[in-house]
């Protein structure tokens, strides 16, 4: 096999999805609303969390956590705790806010409020990992040209967000010349381009005739084990490839009733999922698996 991969690790809560905090259509614009007005249980994270990395510990994997910086403040401990087993911190956002419309992909925040609450979170995350932090992943996998120019400006190394499919594209760019293997992207767009400082690592796809979306995430509850790591196998062939899941995933809560547009987004989830990841990582037990900032093209970069 040609590839190496890396895991990665998304977290953040029920709150954060587009649905209920900081999108064009959720209940609440930002999740310093959804604080003010919300008097229920909000921590669905730090049991499931605690699980993964058991999880990762019993198959001797280390992962690339990309956390929304304010679950420091709502989770005290538990991104220490990430740190502490040997896991890399990497950058979510600040509070999950969606940066580009997913319609449109129009702006939703200057490029000056997007640096400024991203260098934030970046030495928030810093602070608890004692080391330089590199890598970004765009909440919602919503990314656009102009954030990667920010993102290396402010001293970020790579960018994780890009899926490339038939159904969906959640940039602005028409990622013709993108596969599922890592790549410099062009200024100003994510098109494939000469060297530069900073690296996009692509999620995995399977090629049927169409590009399905193959890495994780949502599809791992609703296309099952089978199909993900039939993505995993055809991507790792091409070169360096991503999986990637949230915490929530294996979460056996049932999350609160609220959020507009997807009614069924969780109705999937926990000891099921949890058994579809045992099974791709004892699938791909002989795979190389590293770190993203391990890889050997981020350090030249």
């Amino acid at each position: 096999m040609k590839g190496s991969l890396s895991v990665t690790v998304d977290l953040e809560d029920w709150y954060h999805i587009p649905s209920v905090c900081s999108s064009p259509f959720s209940v609440y614009r930002n999740v310093d609303e959804f604080f003010r007005s919300w008097h229920g249980r909000y921590d669905y994270l730090s049991e499931p969390t605690k699980r993964v990395l058991d999880i990762l510990d019993e198959f001797n994997v280390n992962a690339t956590f990309f956390v929304v910086a304010d679950t420091i403040e709502h989770y005290p401990g538990l991104v220490e705790s990430i740190a502490d087993r040997g896991h890399e911190l990497a950058c979510h956002g600040l509070s999950h806010a969606c940066k580009i419309d997913p319609e449109t992909k129009k702006q939703l925040m200057s490029v000056e409020e997007f640096e400024q609450r991203t260098l934030t979170a970046k030495k928030m995350l810093e602070k608890i990992s004692g080391e330089k932090l590199i890598g970004y992943r765009a909440p919602n996998a919503l990314v656009s040209g102009w954030m990667i120019d920010s993102l290396e400006k402010m001293g970020f190394k790579y960018d994780s967000s890009v899926s490339v499919n038939s159904f969906y594209n959640k940039t602005d760019s028409a990622l013709r010349t993108v596969s599922s293997y890592p790549y410099y992207p062009e200024e100003t767009e994510l098109e494939a381009g000469i060297d530069r400082n900073f690296l996009e690592f692509p999620w995995a796809y399977c090629q049927h005739g169409l590009k399905f979306p193959a890495s994780g995430g949502p599809m791992l509850r609703f296309l099952g084990s089978s199909f993900i790591l039939d993505g995993l196998m055809q991507s790792l062939k091409r070169g360096h490839t991503i999986f990637y899941f949230h915490p929530l995933d294996i979460s056996c809560a049932r999350f609160p009733s609220l959020g507009n547009k997807r009614p069924f987004y969780w109705c999937i989830k926990g000891r099921l999922v949890e058994q579809r990841i045992r099974h791709i990582l004892s699938k791909l037990d002989d795979v190389e698996k590293i770190s993203l900032r391990d890889y050997p093209g981020v350090s030249c970069v």
